[in-house]
């Protein structure tokens, strides 16, 4: 025979009780053929984790994947993912200060910033390759260019994201505990991203493009002779 135990929870600490709970349980001295599993939300979070990491690491794989063929590059995809982990700890801090534990819905927001972070560091590397392709800028020039010119676009295009899902983070009353925590986590992980990678991606780019070249076409060379007259 079986003996099933239902409990609720009146807080939204999930993990922080099936820890508990599971270390209780692990402590009893039961007899032989007496087992216990646990059922219900915790069961499907820790079933869910795995494919949920899955995910990650396949929308990581094609992001990478994209990059490579649109800069032609192995190593510049590399340094524009560098700001991925580094969203984790936006996401940390935005379900702290709300108030929020992870879960699902969290994991799910990960995945989601997983393909959104990368967009601003995109946009600056592409124009600082643009800047010693097209003009033939050295290195050093052309990042500090770079980075002040795709400021403005980056900080706006940020600001854009982080407006539109605050109303969800902020969100109260029926069936917000579900959605809130999406929008805290897209909310923090974009915010700390995207200050990050205004420092770390150039840094990033200095170190691991110095000493490479690019070689321009006959077409750019008579363009930016034409520019110069």
């Amino acid at each position: 025979f079986s003996v099933e135990v239902r409990g609720y929870l009146r807080s939204d600490d999930q993990s922080g009780v099936t820890s508990r709970m599971s270390a209780a349980l692990s402590a009893l001295s039961l007899p032989f053929g007496v087992k216990y599993r646990v059922a219900g939300t915790s069961e499907l979070i820790g079933d869910s984790l795995s494919s949920l990491s899955l995910m990650l690491a396949i929308s990581v794989f094609l992001i990478y994947a994209v990059m490579v063929i649109q800069f032609e590059r192995f190593m510049q995809p590399l340094i524009i993912m560098a700001s991925i982990p580094f969203c984790l700890i936006g996401v940390v801090l935005g379900l702290y200060l709300f108030g929020s534990s992870m879960s699902i819905i969290a994991m799910l927001a990960i995945i989601a910033l997983g393909g959104t972070v990368v967009n601003n560091a995109i946009v600056m590397v592409d124009y600082t390759n643009q800047l010693r392709q097209r003009v033939g800028m050295e290195l050093r020039d052309a990042i500090l260019q770079g980075a002040a010119t795709r400021l403005r676009p980056i900080l706006m295009t940020a600001m854009t994201t982080l407006f539109g899902v605050l109303p969800m983070a902020l969100a109260h009353g029926n069936g917000s505990e579900v959605y809130a925590p999406l929008g805290q986590a897209i909310f923090g992980g974009l915010l700390s991203s995207t200050v990050i990678t205004l420092v770390l991606v150039p840094v990033l780019y200095m170190i691991l493009e110095k000493g490479t070249t690019f070689v321009r076409s006959a077409a750019e060379a008579a363009m930016e002779t034409e520019i110069h007259e």
